[in-house]
């Protein structure tokens, strides 16, 4: 039995319990009972329309994909960070006096910054832990509210519903949704 049901139960009960005129208590405790049942069923039906089929399906999962993205390409621009450094490294030895210092000295300093890369790898994944913790409980307590034959709300747009200019000034891409410079190229060349 529905949770809106069984409330309209418990109101007709208290109803028949109460024998003649209503007294003013009474009345009271009757427009609470059926005020809190209006507000539940309304809270259950806001709960009931969030669209966490697209926030389970879409933006946790494309949120998770960018933050991997960033600890991607975060390594990546270390690894060529600490590749300059070995040869600024190599050229040291060729330096004299003071110019070696300075140069082993900033070497040193840019290795140091360059554990950035690895906090920053952690931090993200904590984010995207508390993303997946968050996508489980939204959809455990959204489906306890559900009905069963709720009617979808609408869709947001899908990225293929997106106009070009849309699409490519969304900021940095996934490799493989980028847009190519040709694409760029092309939307630039609309604009003249």
């Amino acid at each position: 039995m529905p949770d809106q049901e069984r409330i309209e139960q418990a109101v007709r009960a208290v109803l028949s319990s109460l024998a003649g005129a209503l007294t003013s208590t009474e009345a009271v405790l009757l427009g609470e009972l059926e005020a809190l049942g209006r507000e539940v069923a309304r809270a259950k039906s806001e709960i009931a329309a969030l669209r966490v089929d697209v926030i389970n399906d879409s933006h946790i999962p494309a949120a998770t994909d960018e933050l991997d993205a960033v600890v991607e390409h975060t390594a990546k621009a270390t690894n060529e960070i600490l590749d300059a450094c070995e040869t600024l490294e190599g050229l040291a030895p060729r330096l004299s006096g003071e110019a070696a210092e300075v140069v082993a000295g900033a070497v040193t300093r840019i290795y140091e910054a360059c554990s950035f890369q690895d906090i920053t790898g952690q931090r993200i994944g904590k984010v995207v832990a508390a993303l997946k913790a968050i996508e489980r409980r939204v959809a455990a307590i959204t489906s306890s509210f559900a009905p069963a034959e709720a009617a979808p709300a609408a869709a947001e747009a899908a990225p293929g519903q997106r106009t070009e200019g849309e699409r490519l000034a969304s900021g940095p891409q996934l490799p493989a949704a980028a847009a190519s410079q040709a694409e760029i190229d092309r939307l630039l060349a609309s604009f003249e």
